[in-house]
């Protein structure tokens, strides 16, 4: 089972955001995922340094991709979606307005963000010229295996959500803007100031979601790190880790350790909880109950 990461969720300073695809080029990933998937007003700020971070990667020998963005309202969103075409590199797609800037014929790869939830879908995606889905982090083993199954015979490969924040939710109203009284168009990116997302807690001070900007994320970080030989059984063919501030490099090595059977589960998991020890972890949703449990050590 290969690895691959997904695009970087948050927003980070140039230097921040470059610095993780220097040290992605020496991890052990196959495979990136780059570009502004949640907000197109914070792509100016890096823009200019994808070209570099694809060059490094592909020297690299990683297999290289840029995202679309999630949600597309604006004239602007619409050109920079087209322009992604330009830039000869695979596109994933995780809107699926981007298709129509996508030539029949073109190979692509779907994103999480697309709702693939049954075997019509993924043929129809895959007629369209799809190589690769990664399917929607809430689906159950059982519907994974499913779609696993019809993948191969179509030849699209299949990942699942192997780590981070889940993606829930994408809005027109920017949340971070609102809780610092600024309005969208002025938010004056207040998202910067929490690099992997601003907890969520209930009236009863619980821990319950995430806040990024315009996009709601999952309180906990789902983990496959334990569901690995259930999903390599199932037919699954990559795990999707999804970008975050502390020693993102250390867990990728983490996760490819295990897959390579150099460390167990519960090593794991310590592993993970030592990297940032105040990170709730979830693998519920594979087995159809509450996305929220663990089944691991920690669980509560």
């Amino acid at each position: 089972m290969d690895l691959t990461v997904g695009p970087n969720q948050y927003f980070w300073a140039a230097d921040t955001w470059a610095g993780l695809y220097d040290e992605l080029a020496q991890a052990p990933v196959k495979r990136v995922v780059l570009g502004e998937l949640v907000c197109s007003k914070r792509l100016p700020f890096f823009q200019d340094r994808i070209p570099d971070a694809i060059a490094t990667l592909v020297e690299a020998g990683k297999e290289v991709a840029l995202t679309s963005l999630a949600l597309v309202t604006l004239k602007r969103e619409r050109k920079q979606t087209a322009s992604l075409i330009g830039m000869e590199v695979e596109i994933e797609v995780n809107d699926l307005t981007a298709l129509a800037h996508i030539p029949e014929g073109t190979p692509f790869s779907v994103g999480p963000l697309v709702n693939v939830y049954n075997e019509t879908t993924l043929a129809w995606l895959a007629k369209r010229g799809a190589t690769r889905v990664c399917l929607p982090p809430e689906l159950s083993l059982a519907s994974i295996e499913i779609l696993a199954t019809a993948a191969k015979s179509l030849g699209v490969a299949i990942e699942v959500w192997g780590h981070g924040r889940i993606p829930l939710a994408i809005s027109g109203r920017c949340y971070h803007a609102r809780l610092h009284g600024r309005t969208k168009d002025n938010c004056q990116f207040a998202c910067e100031d929490d690099p992997d997302g601003l907890d969520v807690r209930t009236l009863e001070d619980q821990p319950f979601l995430t806040m990024n900007g315009v996009q709601t994320l999952s309180g906990s970080y789902a983990a496959m790190i334990r569901q690995v030989d259930r999903l390599e059984a199932a037919g699954v063919s990559a795990l999707r880790l999804s970008p975050q501030s502390q020693d993102f490099a250390g867990l990728c090595r983490l996760y490819r350790d295990v897959l390579d059977g150099k460390i167990d589960a519960d090593a794991a998991e310590a592993a993970i909880l030592g990297i940032d020890p105040g990170q709730r972890l979830s693998d519920g949703f594979l087995d159809g109950e509450r996305g929220a449990d663990w089944s691991g050590r920690m669980a509560v």
